[in-house]
């Protein structure tokens, strides 16, 4: 029965590695995305400079690791056998929660969900022990759970997300008001005393309060206390100076130094606060099992007091764990997927929105706005007017579709972002208090975005509901995290040995699902399928770029139409369900294209009207194409799903013969536009009537059907529909076409 145990440890070292890759892939976010947007330096030296924060920060980790030995339960009052339990099924959660969260994009906080895997399976284990004992009653359970140091962490971490929006939104409103969006000639005046009040900051949060905890804080724990204000003096002096000859000698913004110099330390602080998210839980369980080992007490009479005592620090492990959170941040696709999100919430310019509104985001922002034309009559105008000066924005012309060479954002916001993140996490880290780095980053992040005025009428709407969709992600994770823990520690204690192979094969086989599932999304991402936005200026140009969409297009449209009618004929509502699902992605697309008309027209010359003209007409037919395909796939997914009557056997017959007819025409389309031979589109024209005669001819039959032999309405409906709306793709495609033989021919 012992050899379990050692198995255990095994397993959760293993974990904690699977646990520092999946935590890093989450929370890099929190560190990578003020360099990464404002694109300040490249991403090859964001990597470089992140890699050696959080390197060295391992090493600041140790004070923070009693957090998972005694900071949310009392250790004394389990055995070794109960411990292990609790600690095995917190690993398997937390792994399976964060790889979950990595896999659909969302930033979520390891900190909260550490606390509460704890929490959660503290809580149940102390349960059991009430419910086996004669003596205990419920109210017991706070001799088991360190109530207020496990409040004193989720108060904590729930007054960071406020602090963190109203600092950030605070400061980097001061900090537009005296730099403007045109920065560049106020950091000739202000550069040097910015970059040394940043840095200055920066240099004493991270590396002096940062240092508390750590074996090395004792060395020099005199001078700091004692001489604070000496060293933050000195410190302003030396790097205002530094500031100012950097910007002389190099001809560069100091923000470029504050931004890697805040990324460095903010990796420094991650590091140093959220390492015991993933290693200390294993640690404690690896100290927990040497002091059983040593004591010969049976693991079910071994009471766990010596978790309470102060452990030293292990360097070789922390350099480890430091080591494999290095390779995760240069390696991990999915850490690419979190900071996607953040960005686009962030970012100052339009663009695709990835959030859907909801009523609340309707709500906050028509309130907000309703709010900000009441300050609009208090605020004297002229005072209004100047301060909207300084909010006025560079304008560059660039198309839409390029917006991916901009940054998301400018070199001040981003060093407002590091430099707020880093003093509030190094604070909190210096008082051993673990919030949440995700949580802090991110509403620091989105406290600038407001101030900054990024979220504007055009996007206000989107990019609240996406903020909402992130914090009520935090809640569903604390929510999950309890109660999933509490679950696997019942189903431990049950089935012991057994019950742990099994949750473990079970993590393993979704860990896996879920890296090929990321992995087919960021594949579909990258593909070359996508429509693309038009670039040309005249109408031959458009002509031939269009094509490609074209030709994409009727490709996409034939092979859904084809799928759509066999999925009906076998009722399988399968390949019903996938063929909707092309539909809404041809939609989307189709409509991203129509979003950028906008920007098209923006980008022509005075001669290019009709080129302008032809582009919108054209979108128009794709888009009633897409409509068609769309009404279709609903019609045919909603009859088989509710169990109708199947099509008969003629019925099928007949919409056979329209899809073999309508393959041969799409195929003939799609070949002209892919080898660019317009003038065959003529013979195409010449078929309109032929197809509309057949579509006819069916229609009329199934009225005779109807009349004499067919029984069921919802077949009937079903059947006109699946005819009238084919006639009108078709129609749509011959508008089409006839747009384009006349525009080719005039071009």
């Amino acid at each position: 029965m012992d050899n379990i145990y050692l198995l255990m440890i095994v397993a959760l070292a293993a974990l904690a590695i699977a646990d520092l890759v999946v935590g890093v892939s989450n929370d890099a976010v929190n560190f990578l995305n003020s360099a990464i947007g404002s694109k300040a330096i490249s991403f090859r030296t964001i990597l470089i400079i992140a890699s050696l924060g959080i390197f060295i920060g391992a090493v600041f980790s140790s004070g923070m690791m009693e957090v998972a030995r005694k900071g949310i339960f009392v250790p004394g009052e389990f055995y070794f056998d109960e411990i292990m339990i609790i600690f095995m099924a917190v690993m398997i959660t937390d792994i399976l929660l964060l790889d979950f969260f990595n896999t659909i994009g969302l930033p979520t906080s390891t900190t909260v969900s550490i606390v509460f895997e704890l929490l959660g399976a503290a809580v149940i284990m102390a349960l059991i022990k009430i419910g086996h004992s004669d003596t205990e009653s419920f109210s017991a359970l706070s001799k088991y759970i360190n109530t207020d140091k496990a409040l004193e962490i989720i108060s904590g971490i729930i007054i960071s997300v406020g602090v963190a929006f109203t600092v950030g939104m605070i400061v980097q409103y001061i900090s537009r008001l005296i730099f403007t969006f045109h920065a560049e000639q106020k950091m000739k005046y202000f550069g040097a005393i910015f970059g040394g009040v940043a840095l200055t900051a920066i240099s004493y949060f991270i590396f002096m309060k940062g240092l508390k905890g750590t074996p090395f804080y004792g060395d020099f724990k005199d001078i700091v206390e004692n001489d604070t204000l000496l060293i933050i003096g000195v410190s302003f002096v030396v790097l205002t100076v530094f500031s100012q000859l950097f910007m002389m000698i190099f001809k560069k913004s100091i923000l470029i130094i504050v931004i890697a110099v805040g990324t460095f330390s903010l990796a420094l602080a991650f590091a140093g606060n959220d390492l015991v998210n993933f290693i200390g839980v294993p640690m404690a369980a690896y100290h927990s099992f040497m002091d059983w080992s040593a004591s010969g007490v049976p693991a079910s009479e071994y009471s766990m007091n010596s978790l309470a005592e102060q452990v030293p620090a292990e360097p070789m492990l922390l350099f480890i764990a430091g080591g494999v959170m290095v390779l995760t941040l240069w390696f991990s696709k999915k850490a690419r997927t979190v900071s996607d999100t953040e960005i686009d919430l962030a970012r100052q310019g339009d663009g695709h929105e990835k959030f859907n509104p909801n009523m609340l985001s309707r709500f906050l922002v028509k309130s907000s706005t309703q709010l900000s034309t009441y300050f609009d009559y208090i605020i004297p105008q002229k005072l209004q007017g100047k301060i909207d000066k300084r909010f006025e924005k560079p304008v560059v012309n660039l198309p839409k579709h390029k917006t991916y060479e901009l940054p998301a954002f400018d070199m001040i916001r981003a060093s407002i972002n590091l430099v707020v993140a880093g003093i509030l996490i190094a604070t909190a880290t210096s008082m051993k208090l673990p919030l949440s780095t995700t949580y802090v980053t991110f509403m620091v992040a989105m406290g600038t975005s407001l101030a900054d005025r990024a979220w504007g009428r055009e996007s206000a709407v989107y990019r609240v509901a996406g903020v909402l969709n992130v914090i009520g992600g935090w809640f569903f994770t604390a929510f999950v995290a309890f109660a999933a823990a509490g679950t696997l520690t019942y189903l431990i204690y049950i089935g012991r040995g057994a019950m742990i192979a099994v949750l473990l094969l079970l993590a393993i086989l979704l860990l896996v699902r879920n890296y090929i599932s990321h992995k087919d999304k960021v594949r579909v991402k990258l593909s070359k399928t996508g429509l693309k936005k038009a670039e040309s200026k005249t109408v031959q140009g458009i002509i031939q770029e269009s094509a490609d969409n074209i030709s994409n297009v009727i490709s996409r449209s034939n092979k859904i139409y084809s799928d759509m009618l066999r999925g009906l004929a076998k009722q399988d509502t399968k390949k019903l369900k996938k063929s909707k699902k092309g539909v809404n992605k041809l939609n989307d697309e189709v409509e991203e294209l129509r979003d950028n008309i906008f920007y098209f027209i923006k980008n022509l010359d005075e001669t290019s009207v009709r080129g302008s003209n032809f582009y919108i007409v054209i979108l128009g037919y794709l888009t009633d194409v897409v409509q068609s395909l769309e009404f279709i796939s609903k019609a045919s997914y909603k009859h088989v799903n509710n169990n109708h009557k199947a099509l008969r056997f003629n019925q099928i017959k007949d919409l056979q013969e329209i899809d073999q007819h309508l393959e041969e025409l799409l195929s003939e389309i799609e070949d002209i536009f892919q080898k660019k031979e317009f003038q065959r589109i003529k013979d195409v024209l010449n078929k309109k009537e032929g197809i509309f005669e057949s579509l006819s001819n069916k229609i009329e039959k199934q009225i005779a059907r109807t009349r004499t032999e067919e029984s069921s309405p919802k077949n009937t409906t079903l059947y006109f529909s699946l005819l009238l709306e084919t006639k009108d793709l078709v129609t749509a495609l011959m508008n089409l076409m006839e747009e384009y033989y006349s525009s080719f021919k005039k071009a």
